[in-house]
């Protein structure tokens, strides 16, 4: 008798260890590309932060004003630029520590007064606030701002020359500015917008706050289609979600106000749907629930 033939042997599936092997690899060369991106990303601000704009003229005698962002109050609409005015040449005295004749700052309508310093005594840095024109903070993370900046010098009476440079240290914004000058006064037009690192960290907050939001709405759709009840850590997860929200967009860099753009895309609507969502599964755990048993008397039968 002739043997029938064998069925042939079906391939071994490989283990899992030899499946997973790429994964370190990839997980490895993404946070190395997050790190890289990390890193431009803080380079292009540094650089953005060392930018220095410059206005007015190189006279030997003129009166040089450094003004630098100190702070952006997008609330109070207000910028902060703390100045320091350096007379020089025959406009000085000890190096220019301090002027040789009465030196009277003239400022832009936009900022709150001049500045006078006496004849033969040390400047010392002012700062000086600047009113905001342009933009609304309701626009977070997106908004933006102009100032008009501008700087002209009196010694001894007489119009002087004046050469500004600024340059911007809030990190939460960034600067730019387009320089003039008309007639020995130095003009700079400044726009005032939030950081890149502030927009990223916006958007991933709103991304965040939908991602919990979307997490929640399925749990509690799970939690009603199987008809789960009162299930303790489930309810105790989402109403910590919807109390951690709440803290998590306090934490937004500038500290925006109640009714931003922010809140508007994000942060309202996954607080409506969380607390939906918690409101329902409660009501549909309670008509899940099963009936306790009530306890029979002494000498009755137990209550069906």
């Amino acid at each position: 008798m002739t043997e029938s033939p064998r069925p042939s042997a079906s391939p071994r599936p490989s283990p899992p260890a030899r499946r997973l092997r790429p994964l370190p690899a990839l997980l490895v060369a993404a946070i190395l590309a997050a790190v890289a991106v990390g890193a431009w990303l803080q380079f292009g601000e540094r650089q953005a932060l060392d930018t220095v704009y410059t206005a007015g003229r190189d006279d030997p005698d003129r009166v040089d004003i450094s003004a630098t962002i100190q702070r952006v109050d997008a609330a109070g609409r207000e910028m902060v630029l703390r100045v320091l005015v350096t007379p020089r040449g025959a406009l000085a005295e000890a190096g220019g520590i301090s002027p040789a004749e009465g030196l009277t700052v003239q400022t832009s309508a936009t900022t709150r007064g001049d500045l006078a310093f006496k004849a033969h005594q040390r400047i010392a840095t002012t700062d000086v606030p600047v009113a905001l024109t342009g933009g609304s903070i309701t626009d977070y993370p997106f908004d933006a701002y102009e100032a008009a900046v501008e700087f002209g010098a009196t010694a001894g009476g007489e119009r002087v020359p004046v050469r500004v440079t600024l340059s911007n240290n809030d990190v939460l914004f960034s600067a730019a500015a387009d320089a003039s000058t008309s007639q020995d006064v130095a003009v700079l037009d400044v726009g005032l917008a939030r950081s890149n690192s502030v927009l990223l960290f916006a958007v991933f907050m709103m991304l965040a706050m939908w991602a919990l939001a979307v997490s929640v709405l399925i749990g509690g759709w799970y939690l009603v289609t199987r008809r789960k009840g009162l299930t303790w850590p489930a309810l105790g997860w989402m109403a910590a979600t919807l109390f951690a929200l709440a803290a998590f967009r306090n934490t937004a860099p500038g500290a925006p106000p109640i009714g931003c753009l922010l809140d508007y895309i994000a942060f309202l609507w996954a607080e409506t749907v969380i607390a939906f969502c918690l409101i329902t599964v409660v009501i549909s755990g309670i008509r899940a629930e099963p009936p306790v048993p009530v306890p029979a008397a002494d000498g009755e039968s137990p209550a069906p």
